[in-house]
C-alpha cells in the first residue's frame, strides 16, 4: 500500500523554548514534518509565500504582530494554509478574535501535548477543532457582565482618566474607585489599566464592524 504523504507543518511563536517544544514534540509524534519555526509574523508570512505550508501553529502576541494580523494577511493572501493558534494569553477574547478571523483550530499552552496532536490531527483532516472551548462564553461580549458604573469607569479609563480625576468627577472615593477597577479586572479577567483599556477599545471596534 501506498505510504501516506506527511503534512507539512510551519510554527511560529516568539519564545525560543516554546518552538523547541513544539518541534521535538511533532518530530516524536511521527504523523508530520515540520518544515521550518520561526520568530516572527514577517518570518512565518515569507516562509509561507516560498514554499508550500499545510498546517501552521502561530503564537498570538508575536515581537512584529499578533496573531489576528497574521490571519487577517493569511486570508487576504488567499493562501491555503491552515492556521492554528497556539496561545497563553488568558480569557476569551483571543478565543473570539481567533474564530472571527478564520483560524482551523486553537490551543492553550497549558493543554496536554496529545490535545495539541489531536488538533494538528483533526485540521488535517479538514475539520476545524478548538478543543475544550465552551462556545457560549466565547460569543459573549466581556463587557456584558459589567455594572453601568463599572461600563462608566471603564470609559473613563479610555478616555485616559486617573484615578483621582475619576473620583471627582463621579463623585465617590479614590479608594471606592480603586474597589470599582479591581472588580472590573476580575470581571474581564484582565491584570492592569492598558490590558482593560485594550480590551474596551476592542470591542468598540467590533461593534463598530458589525
Amino acid at each position: 500500500m501506498p505510504t501516506e504523504t506527511r503534512r507539512t507543518i510551519a510554527i511560529a511563536d516568539k519564545n525560543p523554548v516554546v518552538r523547541t517544544g513544539l518541534v521535538d514534540i511533532i518530530a516524536r509524534d511521527g504523523r508530520f514534518v515540520v518544515s521550518a519555526a520561526v520568530s516572527t509574523g514577517a518570518a512565518f508570512l515569507s516562509l509561507v509565500e516560498s514554499q508550500p505550508i499545510d498546517i501552521a501553529i502561530i503564537g498570538w502576541a508575536m515581537p512584529d504582530m499578533t496573531g489576528g494580523d497574521i490571519l487577517t494577511e493569511i486570508k487576504k493572501r488567499r493562501s491555503p494554509v491552515r492556521i492554528i493558534v497556539y496561545t497563553g494569553e488568558p480569557g476569551t477574547e483571543v478565543l473570539r478574535r481567533t474564530i472571527k478571523a478564520g483560524a482551523w483550530g486553537f490551543m492553550s499552552k497549558s493543554d496536554e501535548p496529545e490535545v495539541l496532536l489531536e488538533t494538528i490531527s483533526s485540521v488535517s483532516h479538514g475539520r476545524v477543532s478548538f478543543p475544550y472551548v465552551d462556545m457560549d462564553a466565547a460569543s459573549k461580549d466581556p463587557l456584558d457582565v459589567l455594572t453601568v458604573r463599572e461600563r462608566e469607569l471603564l470609559a473613563a479609563l479610555a478616555d485616559g482618566w486617573s484615578n483621582l480625576q475619576i473620583a471627582a468627577r463621579i463623585g465617590i472615593s479614590r479608594n471606592t474607585v480603586k474597589y470599582h477597577l479591581k472588580n472590573l479586572y476580575d470581571k474581564l479577567n484582565v491584570n492592569n489599566r492598558a490590558m482593560a483599556v485594550a480590551l474596551f477599545m476592542t470591542r468598540q471596534a467590533a461593534r463598530e464592524d458589525r
